[in-house]
């Protein structure tokens, strides 16, 4: 079912003054005529998948942020993971020569971590598998600190489309092409960078205790905290240690890594370091998802955090996205279904993508229809949007 054209059309004139753009401005970037934009506008046509493609490209958002519907960018999520897992398959294996030069490379390189953290993952995909392509002939024609450095932050970003899709043999490839290449990046903050995304493999393992040890590794193993990006490397891992001792049931080590995370977050303002989001907001907000996971008596603690805060938008689309669906969680256990609901709807509106592959929007939203059965249109929408109906 796809939204009304009235509601796509509303949602791309949102989205376009919000950017300061005229129609005219809208019709140039999107090289499409100036009548399609109003047409659109005014719900009086309904876009196709290309035209929609091409708006979104130049509102600079996601299509999914104005067709809720468009099944078109699930397909293309999901058809970059063979042609990543074909380059994994021979990624020790020179690959040719590269097909584009260093400083072009390294602009595609940061422009994939800022979709990264955006939770825009269609535009990952249909970048990684070209990516993951030129860094490895760069770093296997030149094997350098610096060519290293690249293939691990394009792994990463492979990685979110992977690992955000269910994909959890692909993301544990993909964390082990980038243990390789951090071998050759000679900096203990990419050593660090990686052991903090490999905890997504301890987490879809449900390795939880074993996940603790090797993160309590990493941390031992980082520079001191002596400035702002080993503080941030330090404080990231003591978050997601905190996370992960929560899922093992660890309440005395999860808030002693908390504690560690709030600290260095005094000396490190919100920001993204070595691709990895940290600071006083990203602290607060795993805050929250620690309450969540050790569940029972602690889940009041989120409903806490979050009545005198809201994360701002410091925090990258993803993170933000997340604490509200962790206080979904919260509010539904506490007996709120009406404000968890509000919370699932608050993070659809931040990040559509990484709301609708969230395996827990799906357990909750259907929660929510049994709950709510009287009232459960909206909610059956919703539930429609992320394919649990």
């Amino acid at each position: 079912m796809r939204d009304l054209p009235q509601s796509v059309g509303s949602r791309i004139a949102a989205t376009r003054r919000a950017r300061h753009l005229t129609q005219t401005a809208l019709a140039e970037r999107a090289y499409v005529s100036l009548a399609m934009v109003k047409a659109l506008e005014r719900g009086a046509r309904t876009p196709s998948d290309a035209t929609l493609e091409a708006i979104a490209t130049a509102l600079d958002v996601e299509a999914s942020n104005l067709l809720g519907e468009h099944a078109g960018t699930s397909r293309r999520i999901h058809a970059a993971l063979p042609q990543i897992s074909a380059i994994l398959a021979v990624y020790d294996i020179p690959p040719g020569p590269p097909t584009r030069p260093l400083t072009e490379l390294r602009a595609a390189v940061a422009a994939a971590v800022d979709f990264r953290v955006g939770a825009q993952y269609a535009r990952i995909a249909e970048q990684a598998p070209n990516l993951l392509q030129d860094t490895l002939a760069h770093l296997h024609a030149t094997p350098r600190p610096d060519t290293a450095r690249l293939v691990v932050s394009a792994a990463r970003s492979a990685d979110a489309v992977a690992y955000k899709c269910g994909a959890l043999d692909l993301s544990a490839r993909l964390i082990d092409l980038m243990r390789w290449a951090a071998a050759q990046a000679e900096n203990p903050l990419v050593d660090a960078t990686v052991a903090y995304v490999r905890g997504e493999t301890f987490f879809g393992a449900k390795a939880h205790a074993a996940g603790l040890r090797a993160l309590q590794a990493a941390i031992d193993a980082t520079p001191p905290p002596d400035g702002t990006a080993a503080a941030a490397a330090r404080g990231a891992l003591h978050m997601r240690a905190a996370v992960i001792a929560g899922r093992a049931g660890d309440a005395d080590s999860a808030r002693r890594h908390l504690d560690e995370a709030r600290e260095h977050s005094r000396s490190v303002p919100e920001g993204v370091y070595q691709g990895t989001a940290f600071g006083p907001d990203s602290v607060r907000a795993h805050e929250v998802s620690l309450a969540v996971s050790l569940g029972g008596d602690h889940v009041h603690r989120a409903l806490d955090v979050t009545r005198g805060w809201q994360p701002s938008k410091r925090l990258p689309a993803e993170r933000r996205s997340g604490v509200f669906i962790e206080l979904a969680r919260a509010q539904l256990w506490s007996g709120a279904p009406d404000a968890a609901f509000e919370s699932l709807s608050a993070a659809r509106q931040i990040a559509p993508l990484h709301t609708r592959e969230h395996p827990w929007v799906k357990e909750d939203v259907l929660m929510l229809r049994r709950l709510k059965r009287s009232e459960a249109e909206g909610i059956t929408r919703f539930a429609e949007w992320i394919g649990a109906v």
